[in-house]
């Protein structure tokens, strides 16, 4: 038997020969490698292979268009394969459909013309094909994950998305997502480097002319298609839009309309005659000012009444706080735009009264408009009554840019998890909900007077893990026979029953304060959990269930409404007759045109004229909310025996992070009381100070800055110029927006 000899490697050898070379040798080396890559190429196209091939190549040359095309609908066919999950679907819709499908064939095909506008087209063609198919696997594993489709607004979330792969996705698949991006890239690459080029004489003027004509000719045939009604500009239900109308259209209907189109019929005299002369800008209650109650909201994660689907099953009733809220006080379905995602676009309804079904597909104006502009809300209605405005989350205070939006909504305050000691979490890593009842006294707190409340919860979040999670589950689901569906939906309903207990939680400590409240509970969208409009009760996906607490003695009064109609109706019972979109709702809810004019007051407040406020005047026209409502504090710092740094105060979190003559340290947290500093040296004349950081790095808070020497701490004087603590991160996009 031969024997293997495993040469040892010759490592002395190796670095003299790195050391001993010289820039002609690589330079030398390089060369020597593109002329065999030179020659390898040159051999290729002689071979007698390719000598044979070139007819069939000349033959494939005159016939790119139709061949073209004919990979656009495999392309195309291979999406809807991918997004569907089923080749018999994506089959089902091709012959259901066809002018549908050649329609997102042929819009594939256009972005296929500017392969003649370099010489590598096979490549172009590859890289073009790669594109799509990577959009509809995008697609195809968030509807894994969720019932909304991948997107453009998803682009915009991005930053907020990468914070969260960890509460997505397993460490499996973020490996197997990696290794399949990195493998995918070479492949392109080696692409690159295998493929021929385009031997005959380039008419690039000629290629430019026709991208023009496939785009146009795409524009075209895009609005005969919906005038023929072929497709549709308008998603009442985007889930079923992607799967009505094909992923390439209406990925791309999300790219490109945003906002509100101008309404036929705007003008200054129609909004005139809407605005009733101006009267709907009032800011007016019947009652007195100690009659006036604190209101809440609370928007619930994911919540809905589990008891809704027609075939689960309980131990025991999930949510007992609930339903006995339910059999109370005011209550019914709570109508919201998205199901299993969109959390910022029930908020969006809620706060500004404004309806989502006019803006682009998919769109989240907290990214397209709030972010960067003022808006009036509910907060604003509010203030301009005398509320102090408190908005808190127990998720990260930029996601949804949040921060940002709360800011031009006209809120006083906002309080995020940066400022929150959360110690539980779910299996799943989001905060439990308990800790938002103390932070949302302490915000109340603040103020004398009456308080606005808007409280988001995050406990209920998805996904819903389908192996057993849960080792002794408080209750227990039947009726499912899969068991990874029925751990998934068991999962839920534990989250469910933690939500109730928050319920009770928050009520009990609203009671205590012994002031008059009233408090309105919700949810923001069915979780994902593959339901039909079948399975529901009430047979409709964007149902889920609200419910109004108060100790004023109201009447109970049941009803189904429309996120973007509660505000209205809860300041309806109060008397309280402010902000211009809720006056709309309550003097024309039910009447002709009710949803064509509130068309057209959304379009002139967000992208208009703003004729509305000719009189009145803008409600808000800059932001003026505090991150937070207390500073850390620093009391001191000690030295340890190991040379490291201890930083004693009080009001840190998870998310304290402690600055060195400005500059962000390695910060550990041990305790709301204490930070430790592993890496870093304090020098006699340093300056420490505390900030609470958002993702981005973004300052949100400051305690005082001290100068350090030895065991004194000196409080350095703040700069006269320096923006009010709690509004740094306002401050520098402003700054950023003025250059």
């Amino acid at each position: 038997m031969k024997r293997i000899h495993i040469k040892k490697p010759d490592i002395r050898g190796f670095f003299t020969k790195v050391r001993n070379l010289k820039k002609e040798d690589i330079k030398r080396h390089f060369k020597e490698k593109k002329e065999r890559r030179q020659h390898i190429l040159e051999q290729r196209r002689n071979s007698r292979f390719a000598k044979k091939m070139q007819p069939v190549y000349k033959w494939m040359n005159r016939l790119s268009l139709p061949l073209q095309f004919l990979l656009a609908c495999v392309v195309n066919f291979l999406i809807e394969v991918i997004s569907r999950l089923s080749f018999f679907e994506a089959w089902d819709y091709l012959v259901g459909t066809p002018l549908v499908f050649l329609y997102n064939a042929f819009m594939i095909f256009a972005t296929f013309s500017i392969v003649y506008l370099v010489r590598r087209r096979v490549f172009a063609r590859i890289l073009i094909s790669v594109f799509w198919i990577f959009l509809g696997i995008c697609n195809g594993y968030l509807l894994t994950k969720r019932v909304t489709p991948f997107n453009a607004q998803d682009l915009k979330v991005l930053s907020d998305a990468l914070e969260l792969t960890g509460n997505y996705f397993n460490t499996f698949e973020l490996v197997m997502i990696i290794i399949g991006v990195v493998a995918l890239v070479f492949w392109v690459v080696s692409m690159w480097r295998r493929g021929g080029q385009f031997q005959g004489k380039m008419h690039r003027i000629i290629a430019l002319g026709g991208v023009a004509v496939s785009f146009g000719a795409c524009l075209v045939l895009t609005n005969v298609a919906i005038d023929k009604r072929v497709i549709s500009n308008y998603f009442g239900n985007i889930a079923f839009a992607y799967e009505d109308y094909g992923f390439p259209y209406c990925f791309s209907a999300s790219l490109f309309n945003t906002g509100i189109n101008k309404p036929a019929g705007y003008s200054e005299q129609t909004m005139d005659e809407i605005s009733d002369h101006g009267e709907l800008t009032k800011n007016e209650t019947g009652r007195s000012a100690e009659e006036l109650p604190n209101i809440m909201f609370v928007q619930l994660e994911s919540f809905f009444d589990p008891t809704e689907v027609e075939w689960l099953r309980f131990s025991e009733d999930p949510i007992p706080n609930l339903r006995k809220l339910f059999s109370e006080y005011s209550s019914g379905y709570f109508k919201v735009p998205s199901v299993g995602a969109g959390t910022a676009n029930t908020e969006f309804e809620v706060l500004t009264g404004m309806s989502m079904r006019f803006f682009g597909p998919g769109e989240y104006p907290y990214k397209t408009y709030g972010k960067t502009k003022t808006l009036e809300s509910a907060a604003s209605a509010l203030t301009a009554l005398g509320y102090g405005a408190e908005a808190l989350h127990n998720n990260g205070g930029n996601f949804y840019s949040r921060a940002q939006v709360f800011n031009h909504m006209g809120f006083d305050h906002y309080t995020s998890k940066e400022f929150m000691n959360i110690l539980q979490t779910t299996p799943k890593g989001w905060a439990t909900d308990d800790i938002l009842v103390p932070n949302i006294m302490e915000s109340m707190d603040t103020t004398e007077g009456q308080d606005f409340v808007f409280t988001i919860t995050v406990e209920g979040h998805g996904e819903y893990p389908t192996e057993k999670t849960l080792e002794n589950p408080e209750i227990i689901v039947s009726g499912v026979e899969d068991e990874g569906e029925r751990n998934a939906w068991e999962y839920y309903v534990n989250l469910m029953h933690e939500t109730d207990k928050f319920v009770k939680e928050l009520i009990d400590a609203v009671e205590a304060r012994n002031e008059p409240t009233v408090l309105v509970f919700y949810g923001d969208h069915l979780p994902t959990m593959n339901l039909e409009a079948k399975d529901l009760k009430s047979k409709y996906l964007y149902n889920t269930n609200y419910v109004i607490w108060d100790n004023i003695g109201l009447e109970k009064k049941d009803g189904n409404y429309a996120a973007y109609q509660i505000m209205a109706e809860v300041f309806d019972r109060l008397d309280i007759h402010s902000g211009t979109v809720f006056n709309y709702h309550q003097e024309r809810r039910q009447t002709k045109n009710y949803l064509a004019d509130l068309e057209l007051l959304q379009y002139d407040i967000m992208y208009g004229e703003q004729y509305v406020y000719k009189e009145s005047g803008e409600p808000v026209t800059e932001g003026h909310m505090v991150m937070g409502v207390k500073d850390a504090v620093i009391s001191e710092v000690v030295k340890q025996w190991d040379g490291s740094f201890s930083i004693y105060g009080d009001h840190f979190t998870k998310q304290s992070k402690v600055y060195i003559n400005g500059e962000k340290q390695t910060t550990k947290f041990l305790n709301n009381t204490r930070l430790d500093l592993k890496e870093s040296q304090l020098n006699d004349g340093d300056t420490v100070m505390v900030a609470q950081v958002g993702s981005s790095n973004t300052i949100f808070r400051t305690s005082k800055t001290y100068e350090y020497n030895g065991d004194v701490l000196t409080e350095v004087p703040e700069d006269e110029n320096a923006p009010e603590n709690g509004r740094q991160a306002f401050v520098k996009q402003e700054e950023e927006q003025e250059e």
